[in-house]
């Protein structure tokens, strides 16, 4: 385990971003009918203010898969995830000051920082860290089970055959060990994850419901305290000024619920935020990378994630590896990346991308070959082709849609007759979940740097890979997925999941990858001293920033 700081992605890259400024007011009374003009009456110059994603349901990071925000700056985790100057990543300390893993790779002692307190003045125990794992694995919700249900005893908790977690062992107030059923080489990795962020076990007890909802008892060890939430508006972060890291270097953030992409441009030129995302700026992303005006503004992040297609092969005539294979040669990737994207980033050929530990520089090239693809149909018992229904998920972005609109029209070139539906969020996740999609197109960006995060969430048992609808029906190789995660020699690992890679990938066709990408940024002046973190991500480090002079 101690291994996992040879693993060689992205290095921190240093951004001069900026965030503007804004309303810490609450909404008047009556908060649901307030809307965001409302907010903005007063502003605070010493806040940032950032557009986020669509509102969420609740922020208890146990029980969302996409929510992060308040889980990355008002919790820390156990260890977190860095990558040093060459660029090599390393597993750091952060409510763990050390760890010992035992020689068989199963036992891991912890030792917590001393005097660390939650923002309500609790001071954190080994108590808050058990009950931490408890909750996570018992919560009816929960949907990151995935990070302790490897530790001994987690599946007996989980079916409700017992209330003790088996693995875990309280030593003393700051020292515990974790036991696991087997070696798992990218567990302290694991721990790194938003999901693993630790809780305040008499607070959230205490919450019930109330936590991830009500800000009074969402509390957390980390640099920022969840002050308000405005229901339509956004949510209001304020210092914390006994954080055990130090307080961060802005007062707060203002994080506002804005998703229309007009409107979020229109507020940048307004000087209103000052960072403007060019994955949110719609058709403008070309003028601000390639205009005179904000060429000197400009900054990229690599991102660590892959855009992939989803094939269902238990709906016919996906079953057939011979259509599978078809649909990933008729495909002109370098073409769709230049397309949708103006080619900022990498064809991808497999599973894991660019950056990621285990990427493999010397796998195949999937060619673009219509001509093959039309014999493939034809021997698979298409000449003719076949009609195709690609889901779409009505939260997508406009360049995801650009993407799917292109690869139906590459298909249809050799016979498949390709129809889009757009299906409401909520109805796009229960087929999806449910492996009823045929086919989709979605990013997968890395939650922790190893190849366990790509594989074994896609393709590690045949509930993940239900999950994701692709129905991947060879349980041979899921199996050595599962093995895989115990092989203690870092070199062998990677062999294994590199061979792993090919077979899905490239023999099976069990999906089509598309490329990983840059994701670009144009700012202001009044701001610096942003750092974006391993995977290319900017919203777990605002502690960094401050206002310019």
């Amino acid at each position: 385990m101690k291994r996992i700081s040879r693993r060689k992605p992205l290095a921190c890259l240093l951004l001069v971003l900026a965030f503007v400024l804004s309303a810490a007011c609450a909404a008047p009374a009556g908060g649901k009918e307030a809307n965001a003009k409302d907010s903005e009456a007063q502003l605070d110059t010493s806040h940032f203010l950032v557009a986020v994603e669509d509102e969420p349901d609740t922020v208890d990071f146990q029980c969302t898969s996409i929510h992060y925000t308040v889980a990355q700056n008002v919790f820390n985790r156990l260890v977190e995830m860095e990558s040093d100057d060459n660029g090599d990543m390393m597993i750091l300390p952060s409510l763990a000051e050390s760890w010992e893993v035992s020689d068989d790779g199963r036992t891991y002692t912890f030792r917590l920082r001393e005097g660390v307190q939650f923002s309500n003045g609790s001071h954190l125990t080994a108590e808050d860290v058990e009950y931490t794992f408890h909750r996570l694995l018992t919560h009816p919700d929960s949907c990151n089970r995935d990070i302790a249900d490897g530790i001994l005893g987690a599946a007996a908790l989980e079916r409700g055959e017992t209330d003790v977690l088996e693995g875990f062992r309280i030593l003393n107030e700051r020292e515990f060990s974790v036991t696991l059923e087997q070696p798992f080489a990218a567990f302290l990795a694991c721990l790194s994850m938003p999901g693993a962020s630790i809780l305040d076990r008499e607070t959230t007890e205490a919450a019930g419901d109330r936590f991830g909802t009500d800000p009074a008892w969402t509390v957390g060890t980390g640099s920022f305290i969840l002050k308000e939430w405005t229901p339509g508006v956004g949510l209001i972060l304020t210092t914390n000024p006994d954080c055990w890291q130090g307080a961060p270097r802005c007062e707060g953030l203002d994080l506002r619920f804005i998703t229309d992409s007009k409107e979020i441009r229109r507020m940048f030129e307004r000087g209103e935020i000052d960072v403007l995302d060019l994955d949110e700026a719609g058709n403008t992303a070309e003028f601000f990378l390639h205009g005179d005006i904000y060429r000197d503004r400009l900054f990229s992040v690599p991102r660590i994630g892959i855009t992939y297609i989803a094939l269902n092969e238990s709906i016919r005539p996906l079953d057939d590896v011979r259509v599978r294979k078809a649909m990933q040669l008729s495909l002109d990737r370098a073409m769709l990346l230049t397309a949708v994207y103006g080619g900022r980033g990498s064809v991808e050929n497999g599973i894991y991308p660019h950056g990621l530990y285990g990427f493999n520089p010397d796998l195949p090239e999937i060619p673009f070959d219509p001509e093959a693809a039309r014999e493939l149909l034809a021997d698979a018992g298409y000449p003719a082709g076949f009609d195709l229904t690609v889901s779409v998920n009505s939260s997508s972005t406009r360049w995801e849609m650009s993407v799917l609109r292109l690869a139906a029209s590459m298909w249809e070139k050799i016979g498949i007759r390709t129809s889009i539906e757009v299906l409401d969020e909520g109805e796009f996740m229960r087929l999806r979940k449910s492996g009823q999609l045929a086919c989709y197109t979605a990013l997968w960006t890395a939650d922790f740097n190893d190849p366990d995060n790509f594989i074994y969430t896609f393709f590690g048992n045949s509930e993940n890979t239900r999950f994701r609808s692709l129905c991947y029906p060879r349980t041979d190789v899921m199996e050595r997925v599962q093995k895989a995660r115990a092989i203690a020699d870092p070199e062998a690992r990677i062999a294994e999941y590199r061979e792993l890679e090919r077979t899905i990938v490239q023999e099976d066709a069990a999906w089509i990858p598309l490329y990983s990408r840059l994701r670009y940024y144009v700012t202001s002046e009044r701001l610096e001293g942003i750092c974006a973190s391993w995977n290319g991500s900017v919203k777990n480090m605002y502690r960094e920033m401050s206002i310019a002079g």
